[in-house]
């Protein structure tokens, strides 16, 4: 890039419209960029993505150079054969991690960590609220126009205990986990911080990924404590620090597949004494889900929000639906108005860097995962 006479080109392959004041920004930011956007369909039905994909001319894949996707990829590598980059329209990358672009190549990935995290922390702040304050029992009243009182309910909704001088436990302190921490701090919490590799310095700390100004934790200040390790006991070790309520937000490995179990839930809750609420953002099969059940349905935790499941979507016969001490959302605690403008602003950031040949943001680290 930057003087030679070859033209980069960005292809668009994106499930929503095409947003042209941005598009157009970027066309007039850099001139020596061709961008050619496609509306695709949001779906994982890979029938699905084959029959949007065939409508575009084939020739159109070989002078990409860099590719702005969701799911939606090329057939066989060689079909790509100037690709030096593929940004993705999401924070994780289990999506194309099966496809020979992933296996059979070094052309980097980067990802859109960092862009969810305001939304996010909000849907998990939201759902929490509506739990400890009894506000689907208050939303009753409302539609059956009654006031209520005490003896109108056999969970009394005036019994409630706020979170100053609770224990907020972040499983994955990535940028989600900041933002979450930081509105936890706010409201008085004391947050504790679970990562997959120590943080033992100040500049390991530091999160090194795209940040929405005025969130997060740049410096990795919040936390009074850290701990770290993908091994059981070290994950045990966490998970009985007294924590009040638990966010799940690691990435979906084969490492972290079923990550929490019943041996997890009874050390979160100290063995049955100490119920914890658990808030999972991040993907479904994370957690053991027949076993999440159990654990709600004999009280060994007090409640749970979940985003995802596993299956998605959720099945109508799961039990998970009619669990009082449950809120079920299908996998929306992401979306928002701003999540376009911000996703194109990493691709925007990536895009100075290979001018300057600096390092990308967000470039997946295949050997992890993510």
């Amino acid at each position: 890039m930057g003087g030679g006479p070859a033209k980069e080109h960005i292809l668009c392959l994106l499930p929503y419209p095409e947003p042209k004041a941005i598009v157009q920004s970027l066309r007039q930011r850099f001139p020596n960029i061709d961008i050619t956007y496609h509306e695709v369909r949001f779906t994982l039905d890979a029938e699905q993505q084959r029959q949007d994909l065939a409508k575009l001319p084939q020739s159109i894949w070989h002078d990409v150079t860099i590719l702005y996707t969701l799911f939606s990829l090329p057939s066989k590598l060689s079909d790509v054969p100037k690709l030096r980059l593929v940004q993705l329209a999401s924070a994780g990358s289990n999506q194309v991690q099966k496809h020979p672009i992933y296996t059979d190549s070094d052309i980097p990935i980067s990802t859109a960590s960092g862009i969810h995290g305001p939304q996010i922390a909000e849907w998990c702040v939201m759902t929490a609220l509506v739990q400890s304050h009894k506000y689907n029992q208050l939303h009753d009243l409302q539609k059956e126009h009654k006031w209520g009182d005490k003896k109108s309910t056999a969970d009394d909704f005036h019994n409630v205990h706020d979170m100053v001088g609770r224990r907020l436990g972040v499983l994955g302190y990535g940028s989600i986990g900041r933002q979450v921490g930081r509105v936890a701090k706010a409201m008085g919490m004391d947050v504790v911080a679970y990562t997959a590799t120590p943080k033992d310095t100040a500049e390991k700390k530091k999160d090194p990924g795209f940040i929405v100004p005025g969130t997060g934790d740049r410096d990795g200040e919040i936390p009074s404590a850290w701990y770290s390790g993908l091994d059981k006991e070290s994950r045990l070790h966490f998970l009985r620090q007294e924590i009040d309520w638990l966010i799940v937000s690691v990435p979906l490995t084969e490492q972290t597949r079923h990550f929490l179990s019943t041996e997890e839930f009874q050390a979160l809750s100290q063995d049955g004494k100490k119920p914890a609420f658990v808030t999972n953002i991040a993907r479904g099969p994370i957690i053991d889900q027949p076993k999440l059940i159990e654990a709600l349905k004999d009280k060994t935790l007090a409640g749970a929000a979940l985003d995802v499941t596993d299956p998605e979507p959720l099945p109508e016969d799961s039990e998970l639906w009619d669990l009082p001490n449950v809120t079920v959302t299908p996998h929306v605690s992401g979306t928002g108005s701003s999540y376009i403008e911000r996703s194109f602003q990493i691709l925007e950031e990536n895009l100075q860097r290979l001018e300057k040949g600096d390092r990308l943001l967000n470039v997946v680290r295949r050997e992890r995962g993510y």
